[in-house]
């Protein structure tokens, strides 16, 4: 019951914040340019423009995601809203899986938004997305929101205002976005050959971007790309029950982040 009135209220707010429509005019400007992407060659299966479209996401929507949700959990905290809510009978669990849930809504609205203008816009000017195109991007857009959507909690949680927020939020889109890579190969550089593959693995798994875009990729056809390191990630998601063991994957992540997010919020 109490799931569902912050989720409400949750909605409610982030349909009057500012940030948010300003956030739904850059993705949809965002999205107009990945239509202008996809205009200059076909699109079936994998292919260099749709990796390149699947990077553009990457490196816009996390950022979008953790900025947007942490800052309206630490505005609870800067405007009093949470010691007013917390004299109810209500959990933590309630109040940060109504957030969670509340904030999910909004974000996904945003990007669909996105795409629906971009798929009209397409259709008006004859070179629009093909429609499994601009299902294949929607959800991979939304998988990224509900897995970053749970880092953003823990920001939220840890902060104590909003520019502790921003600033944890941009770190850690540095690290899991721009820096990874470099680090990934700086840190496999110094452990024995036998180890490389399984912490290769296990290192995938600790960044959502990075797990969500190898499913993809894999799911397009294109997952020889990544070499014989990323075999059993290729075999599972190429597998019959891929769908389902990502969605348990997914699942574990986003529990994770929220179990940790409201033991954090408890001891503060």
């Amino acid at each position: 019951m109490h799931i569902n009135l912050i989720a409400k209220r949750e909605v409610k707010v982030g349909f009057r914040n500012p940030w948010s429509y300003s956030f739904m005019a850059l993705f949809s400007l965002f999205s107009l340019g990945l239509l202008i992407i996809q205009s200059q060659s076909y699109m079936k299966g994998y292919t260099y423009t749709t990796g390149t479209m699947l990077n553009l996401i990457l490196y816009l929507l996390p950022l979008m995601t953790m900025l947007l949700s942490s800052f309206s959990l630490t505005a609870e905290k800067e405007e009093g809203s949470w010691q007013l809510l917390s004299t109810y009978a209500m959990t933590t669990f309630s109040f940060l899986v109504g957030k969670y849930l509340g904030q999910a809504l909004v974000l996904v609205a945003i990007v669909s938004f996105g795409y629906g203008l971009s798929g009209v816009a397409g259709m008006l000017l004859g070179k629009s997305f093909a429609f499994s195109t601009l299902l294949f991007l929607l959800a991979f857009s939304i998988c990224l929101i509900l897995l970053f959507l749970g880092i953003a909690m823990l920001i939220g949680a840890i902060s104590k205002n909003r520019w502790q927020a921003l600033t944890m939020g941009v770190s850690i889109w540095f690290f899991y976005i721009l820096a990874w890579p470099t680090l990934l190969i700086s840190v496999l550089s110094f452990v024995p050959y036998t180890w490389i593959k399984p912490l290769l693995q296990l290192a995938t798994f600790l960044n959502p971007a990075e797990f969500v875009r190898i499913f993809s990729v894999a799911r397009l056809g294109g997952g020889s790309i990544f070499g014989p390191e990323y075999y059993k990630w290729v075999y599972w998601a190429d597998s019959p029950l891929g769908d389902l063991i990502f969605v348990a994957l997914s699942l574990l992540w986003i529990s994770s982040t929220l179990f940790i997010a409201i033991r954090v919020w408890e001891r503060r």
